[in-house]
């Protein structure tokens, strides 16, 4: 099979619209699919001029409602716009279109006819937009029904052991022409690695695209330069992130920077997974080499682990595994980076005489409380479970507390420095309440140096509210690329 060809969905109501979009990304895509059921009415008489105004393959495509489209008008309207896009065949086949897509149940032997007398390929598709597929060789042999087809398979996804079950089918497909992915966000893993799904495409979108936000398309310059996708072949050492829900990270841009840099022929992927175990499995059968761990995974992990460093023994957790003699190490590079980050942030290279808040007690307060325990600062652990602040306030000899109102006067007095340690706030919005702001209950005096380890988005509600008081305030940026770096090193044995 030859490299997977990167295609973009064109869902613009005008051929002009379309047009202006394609221009925009031409440099990063080989193909495009025209969604004709995304077209104004007007414009899908006109469908037939497309190919010789894009002057790049274009795939035909009027999807209906069912499949994920838009379509409702019915098969015979249907019939009669695909007729209209294969008409008055040119030719110069580049102004024809490349492929007309036709589902599996779409049975038009006067269409199929003129599409392959004149040289336009038949993709045979099969959407299942309400679970995955199982026996994916004997559905895409079904759909052969002439033997010129190329059968298409998209499905989604409930479990991260869906998609690593499809990557196992896929395995065995490397002698003839298919596309398989997996929508949504599970399935983003089969739609950057299309070369190990033996997958002919791989399907993007414009940024701010028509297309359903369920199916889970990417930009094609995130494709290609975050994923390097172009570059993906069946040498490519696989690393990644997993964790959930993880909506937002930009762990792969910096892992995959490092990579380009350096030259090495790697990639970096995210990997949503409910459970540990599920993401252990994937990375098994993708033959991945190295992971992040986030949230909530970074406790669970090191039951998972044949080894792990003293540091993951004493924080009791885990943020990095790396493959070695075929079982999985653990590492913890997130203490690192908040010693590092905070030292940067402080201008300082200790916390001796520094009272600081540390606000959650989970895995990612772990490492804060040893990277503030190895400053020599002293600390108070302030959570919603008083029983978790009190186990992690032990460990390390540190004060504990409720993460309530009636706490705030313990808090004023460990607040030189409050470090932000739970997921609350991320991917949120103003204004900052009881849901986005882990201190909804706290007036900020403007004394304050606040540090909240998430940084999506850049200024978090929490961040909006100290800054106004007067703080000092950063954002988790910096702590997410010094740990990086340590986790680039571990992964390739290379300073980043």
């Amino acid at each position: 099979m030859n490299r997977p060809q990167v295609c973009l969905c064109l869902t613009g109501k005008t051929l002009i619209e379309n047009l202006d979009i394609l221009n925009r990304y031409r440099n990063w895509i080989d193909m495009v699919e025209l969604r004709v059921d995304h077209l104004d009415r007007e414009e899908r008489l006109h469908i037939r001029q497309f190919p010789e105004m894009a002057d790049i393959p274009c795939i035909l495509t009027i999807r209906r409602k069912v499949d994920g489209g838009m379509f409702t008008e019915g098969e015979a309207v249907r019939t009669m716009l695909f007729a209209r896009g294969l008409a008055f065949p040119d030719p110069n086949p580049r102004k024809n279109f490349a492929y007309v897509d036709f589902e599996e149940d779409f049975h038009v032997p006067c269409l199929q006819d003129s599409a392959l007398a004149f040289g336009t390929r038949i993709i045979r598709s099969y959407h299942n937009m309400e679970g995955p597929v199982y026996n994916i060789s004997s559905k895409l042999e079904e759909m052969r029904t002439t033997g010129f087809e190329i059968p298409k398979i998209a499905c989604m996804p409930k479990t991260l052991t869906d998609v690593t079950r499809l990557f196992k089918e896929a395995k065995r497909l490397n002698d003839k022409e298919q596309i398989i992915l997996a929508m949504g966000p599970l399935g983003l893993p089969t739609r950057i690695l299309a070369e190990k799904m033996n997958s002919m495409l791989t399907y993007v979108s414009p940024v701010n695209s028509n297309i359903p936000k369920e199916v889970f398309h990417i930009d094609p310059i995130t494709m290609v330069d975050t994923y390097r996708f172009r570059e993906i072949n069946k040498d490519t050492t696989i690393y990644g992130i997993t964790g959930y829900p993880l909506t937002s990270t930009d762990s792969p841009k910096i892992h995959n920077e490092g990579y380009k840099k350096h030259n090495m022929n790697a990639v970096y992927i995210p990997v949503k997974a409910q459970t540990i175990v599920e993401a252990l499995d994937f990375a098994e059968e993708i033959d991945m080499q190295g992971l992040s761990v986030t949230v909530p995974h970074k406790e669970t992990v090191i039951n998972s682990l044949s080894s792990s460093s003293q540091k993951v023994n004493i924080i009791g957790a885990c943020n990095t595994i790396v493959k070695e003699k075929n079982s999985w190490v653990g590492y913890n590079t997130d203490a690192d980076g908040i010693i590092e980050a905070l030292q940067n942030l402080l201008g300082i290279k200790t916390l001796a005489r520094r009272k600081v808040a540390i606000i959650g007690a989970g895995g990612a307060a772990r490492a804060v409380a040893y990277a503030v325990k190895q400053l020599k600062g002293n600390a108070c652990i302030f959570n919603r479970t008083v029983t978790k602040a009190m186990q992690l306030a032990k460990e390390f000899h540190f004060k504990w507390a409720s993460l309530s109102y009636e706490s705030t006067p313990l808090l004023e007095s460990y607040s030189s420095l409050i470090i932000q340690t739970t997921s609350k706030g991320m991917g949120a919005t103003l204004p900052a309440n009881e849901e986005n702001d882990a201190l909804f209950f706290y007036d900020f005096k403007g004394t304050e140096t606040l540090y909240d380890i998430v940084y999506y988005p850049e200024t978090t509600p929490i961040m909006t509210r100290a800054e106004a008081a007067g703080c000092k305030v950063a954002n988790g940026r910096s702590m997410l690329e010094y740990q990086a770096y340590k986790q680039f090193k571990l992964f390739t044995g290379v300073d980043y």
